[in-house]
């Protein structure tokens, strides 16, 4: 009995070592003074290349880029797949009920080197369209990317939001509608804070999946619009630069504050649940 637990603890402590052993030898690296990324100098730490960072103004100018694509992706995602995700755990049978469900989740599982050609193909036809039709300059660049990452970022709000509204209690919303509310005002008075908590991860998640997107962002890019990860593999490829460590560790910072802020605000969204209902039931 004590040898199966020590084996479950060694392999669990092997298991976080694999993980995170090496994000916390980039994060110490990002002090070495020295160009050589494997090579400790006697000056170090040192906060050379954090300095050198904030003078780059191709990756500040990337990371701003990522940023508001990241955040343009996330917000039509969440509003597309909290309308899919509704549609399919509250409606019941339907004609192209499949159909849509196959549909909202068949990003899940489709290439990204599929999808960010079938995506390209799109927007030159579109080009071609616009320009024939029209008259019109239709070039790829920025909201290229935006429509891209929608496309395969919502299905997984889709998939969080549907589980949520799977275990929903339609009480609530049958008690309001039965005291007069309108169903636009029980919708957003009363389903959309229970299930906030389920809109917050989607909105993270597929926030982080477009701010690391490298494959599907290659395909519909255009010259000037460069993300993040497409710069960061640029400059990769010639070589492990000393700035992309002090970057990554920036980046590791900002998502563990985004984790911490997020299971806070969850938290305390749970207890406000927990106390309304606690209030309900003794009312």
């Amino acid at each position: 009995m004590n040898t199966r637990g020590y084996f479950s603890k060694a392999m669990l402590a092997l298991g976080f070592a694999f993980l995170y052993v090496p994000i916390l030898l980039m994060v110490l690296f990002s002090f070495n003074a020295s160009r050589a990324v494997t090579d400790w100098s006697p000056d170090s730490p040192s906060l050379r290349w954090y300095k050198q960072l904030l003078q780059d103004d191709q990756i500040l100018s990337a990371a701003w880029v990522s940023i508001q694509v990241a955040a343009m992706s996330a917000t039509g995602a969440v509003i597309l797949g909290t309308l899919a995700g509704l549609v399919l755990a509250r409606f019941g049978p339907f004609k192209g009920r499949a159909l849509l469900r196959g549909l909202t989740t068949a990003p899940l599982v489709m290439p990204e080197v599929i999808t960010g050609l079938s995506m390209l193909l799109l927007f030159v036809s579109l080009e071609q369209l616009f320009r024939v039709m029209f008259g019109w300059q239709f070039d790829r660049g920025m909201w290229t990317i935006v429509i891209a990452h929608v496309t395969f970022t919502m299905a997984y709000v889709t998939v969080v939001v549907q589980s949520r509204l799977s275990t929903f209690d339609d009480s609530l919303e049958e008690a309001a509608l039965d005291l007069g509310a309108r169903p636009a005002k029980v919708f957003f008075r009363i389903t959309v804070p229970l299930i906030l908590p389920a809109i917050l991860s989607g909105w993270l998640l597929a926030f982080t999946l477009s701010w690391d997107d490298l494959v599907v962002t290659q395909f519909v890019s255009a010259p000037g619009s460069n993300t993040l990860p497409m710069v960061i593999f640029s400059r990769v490829r010639l070589g492990v630069n000393p700035v992309v460590n002090a970057l990554a560790t920036i980046m590791v910072l900002v998502v563990a504050l985004g984790v911490i802020l997020s299971a806070v605000l969850m938290r305390r969204q749970e207890q406000r649940r927990k106390r309304e209902e606690q209030m309900a039931a003794s009312g």
